[in-house]
């Protein structure tokens, strides 16, 4: 019987603690059950999850943990040590990754596999634009919310990275409370989601 708690091979990646590419491997030779959507991609069983994780000695983390996972896109490391600076004050203290350039975020966002994107709209390689419609477009980065920030605040700016995907724009330079203020629903609807849950775009 199919549950309503379906993740994503990333989402279960990330409650397992290891990579996508792992948990399709383990789905490919029947270690790992999955769901086939009929769009053809992978779902898993949140509570089988937890039962191979218990059965293979796997500690959980990921969508169980406390600490939410941001990333942060800026391409002025100055700018991106005050926004670092601000969000360490955020409790729980969320985990901070930081990519200074387009190709870079890419990796990131594998590797880190974030909750959170602070996203400069202007970066040398990639606009920001490209990324959210990136992550929107792919089933399993769907989830992941995305904040922009912009030094050219202009309407047409604002407007389409919002059809991009992105929750909300900060004009930059923006103070800390205006950051928090950003950040902190999103980091209080992650959560009180179930791991399944992915945001609307």
């Amino acid at each position: 019987m199919v549950t309503k708690d379906l993740l994503t091979p990333s989402q279960a990646a990330r409650l397992l603690g290891v990579s996508p590419v792992t948990v399709r491997i383990w789905a490919r030779k029947g270690k790992l059950h999955a769901h086939t959507t009929p769009g053809g991609h992978r779902r898993f069983d949140a509570l089988q999850l937890r039962d191979f994780a218990r059965r293979n000695g796997m500690g959980l983390g990921g969508a169980l943990r406390d600490r939410m996972r941001i990333l942060v896109v800026e391409d002025d490391p100055q700018f991106a040590a005050f926004v670092n600076e601000a969000l360490s004050t955020l409790e729980p203290t969320p985990e901070i990754d930081n990519a200074y350039e387009g190709f870079e975020a890419g990796r990131r966002l594998q590797r880190f596999q974030p909750d959170l994107v602070l996203l400069d709209l202007m970066l040398p390689g990639v606009d920001g634009f490209a990324i959210c419609r990136r992550l929107r477009n792919d089933p399993e980065t769907r989830h992941i919310r995305v904040i922009a920030m912009t030094g050219y605040n202009s309407p047409e700016n604002r407007d389409l990275i919002l059809e991009a995907g992105a929750e909300t724009c900060l004009a930059k330079p923006f103070r800390t409370a205006e950051l928090l203020a950003a950040v902190k629903p999103a980091m209080a609807a992650d959560r009180a989601e179930p791991a399944s849950a992915a945001p609307a775009c």
